[in-house]
């Protein structure tokens, strides 16, 4: 029988040697690690100084203002107040630059040129400037930057914006202002509710205005035409089907955009007058119109004051007016000359074009308002005198 020796030094070494290579393998990557962590850590603070270094500097003196309710002096540290939140340019501080111009003899009030701006600058150490200008202009605010280049004595960019008479709101319009100059996008909603839009122009040549006078006529047909010509003794009111009427339109414009305009339009008026009845009306309209060809539509309700009662239609369909007693029949409100005045509904949609002739304006229109207990349909005729344009002296 054979017995092995095992040499225990040769195996204890080769465990030894085994685990100081992972632990020198493992040292060393945890060095390399950490090295380039170190070196990215070095770089982008390097960078960071770069870029703060190379940030350029910038100084405005004093801006322009006319009619608002703040003083320049309020106005330019607004100006300065935002051009500092942009973080783009390195701000002058005001009272480094306050002594400087003292010193200097420089009136800030009277610094506005783009010469006497560059020579600032170049006392200043500065490489921008910014100048501009707000002033009340009617019912807008108009707010002018203007940046300017020392180095090359050149206007680098200017910037013009209209905006509503909101002077609470002066700061945000600055600031939408600098935005523009400094390359910075701004909020559109912000901008669409502060910018003065340019209002469309409207003259003689793009704007119709037709209150005025209207006469015309009106047919209606089913019951109530039948009641309108009944006798009298029947309830009716002995008048043909066909009525006159006479009236006003009155009209006011809430929307014009070039060709298009959009109003509101009233109408009171009497008809009838040629049977002996007085059946007053009034009618209120949401108008169209297409002021080159003249076209124009509209719809809208209409109140007619006129005596009803309550009835039936016998066996012969003959009106009779409803009593206590059941007559079997269904009871109907029709037209009775016999009833009580009130107020019926309706809608009227209406059609029409106006003719031209130099300053004479000729509307015509027909109109019908489906009804029940019968529909009307008319046409109205109206003239109007545009008013000349006032020459501006």
């Amino acid at each position: 029988m054979k017995t092995s020796t095992l040499n225990p030094n040769s195996s204890c070494c080769g465990i030894i040697h085994g685990s100081s290579n992972q632990i020198s393998a493992k040292s060393g990557r945890q060095t390399v690690a950490i090295t380039f962590i170190t070196f990215i850590v070095i770089f982008f603070i390097s960078m960071m100084k770069v870029s703060a270094q190379d940030k350029k500097s910038i100084a405005i003196i004093s801006m322009d203002t006319k009619d608002l309710a703040y003083d320049s002096q309020a106005i330019t540290s607004m100006v300065r107040l935002e051009l500092e939140k942009a973080n783009i340019y390195e701000v002058l501080d005001r009272y480094d630059v306050s002594d400087l111009i003292k010193k200097n003899n420089i009136e800030p009030e009277s610094s506005f040129g783009k010469n006497s701006l560059v020579e600032t600058g170049k006392l200043l150490g500065a490489d921008k400037m910014l100048s501009g200008s707000i002033e009340k202009f009617g019912d807008k605010l108009i707010l002018i930057f203007r940046l300017i280049d020392v180095q090359s004595a050149t206007i680098e960019k200017t910037n013009v914006m209209e905006y509503v008479n909101q002077q609470d709101q002066l700061q945000t319009m600055i600031r939408l202002s600098l935005n523009n100059v400094l390359g910075i996008a701004n909020d559109k909603l912000i901008l669409d509710l502060l910018v003065n839009f340019d209002q469309p122009i409207t003259s003689s040549k793009t704007t119709l205005k037709l209150s005025g006078p209207r006469v015309g006529a009106t047919i209606t047909w089913g019951p109530s035409a039948e009641r309108m010509s009944a006798p009298l003794n029947e309830g009716g009111f002995n008048m043909y089907p066909v009525s006159s009427m006479i009236g006003y339109q009155f009209e006011k414009q809430y929307l014009s955009s070039g060709d298009f305009q959009a109003l509101f339009e009233v109408i009171p008026g009497i008809n009838s007058l040629e049977s002996g009845n007085i059946v007053p009306t009034i009618s209120g309209l949401l108008g169209f119109r297409f002021n080159k060809s003249g076209i124009e539509f509209g719809l809208g309700p209409n109140l007619r004051f006129v005596k009803m009662a309550n009835g039936y239609y016998d066996e012969q369909n003959n009106w009779q007016l409803a009593d206590s007693t059941d007559s079997g029949f269904e009871i109907v409100k029709e037209l009775d000359s016999r009833g009580e005045v009130e107020v019926t509904t309706g809608m009227i949609f209406a059609v029409g074009k106006t003719f031209r002739s130099g300053y004479l304006n000729l509307p015509v229109n027909l109109y019908i308002s489906p009804r029940k207990s019968g529909s009307t349909a008319g046409i109205t005729i109206g003239f109007n005198v545009a008013n000349k344009p006032k020459q501006v002296r």
